[in-house]
């Protein structure tokens, strides 16, 4: 059996918890905490360590999930985390500015660190919204060649597209 370890990473707020529970088939290790005043909206929770889900792809292969917190302040953990990864997914908030601008230096820090496969996923945004996903992709400096995905973190298909779209690029990293 080849296990892949993949990182999900992104902004705060961006969804990453949501989507690693969305697909994993086993009971997902999170480490949130309730945070008060995000951003002025009240409480809320975020990841501080990072989660953890596996899913089964085939008889071969099993995709192990790390998420990471979302903010810069766990830089550290985005570090521990990434080692070994085969592949990332950067989750971006589609309708958060703030949280476009935090997924470019996001993308920046990872790419640095280890040159491997990544995709986009742009979260909270429809498949058909043409329109947003182009100001997405402008607004993080995209090559051509990155793939920018439509994602609903709460629809477990949704989730499954991504993480296939990242599968099949890691498969021709290593052709």
């Amino acid at each position: 059996m080849q296990s892949v370890k993949v990182v999900v990473t992104g902004p705060f707020n961006a969804g990453k918890t949501t989507f690693i529970k969305s697909v994993s088939e086993i009971t997902v290790l999170s480490t949130e905490r309730q945070v008060s005043d995000v951003s002025g909206e009240g409480g809320g929770e975020t990841t501080v360590a990072m989660d953890f889900g596996r899913i089964t792809i085939s008889d071969d292969v099993v995709l192990y999930l790390f998420g990471t917190p979302g903010q810069e302040r766990f830089s550290f953990m985005w570090e521990t985390l990434s080692e070994g990864m085969l592949g990332f997914v950067l989750l971006v908030d589609a309708k958060s500015q703030d949280s476009i601008r935090d997924a470019a230096s996001m993308i920046e820090f990872f790419t640095n660190m280890s040159d491997v496969p990544f995709v986009v996923a742009a979260n909270k945004v429809d498949a058909n919204d043409s329109q947003t996903l182009s100001a997405v992709r402008s607004s993080l400096s995209l090559a051509d060649d990155v793939p920018l995905l439509a994602c609903n973190a709460k629809e477990k298909d949704s989730v499954k597209s991504v993480l296939l779209g990242l599968l099949y690029r890691i498969l021709d990293s290593m052709r």
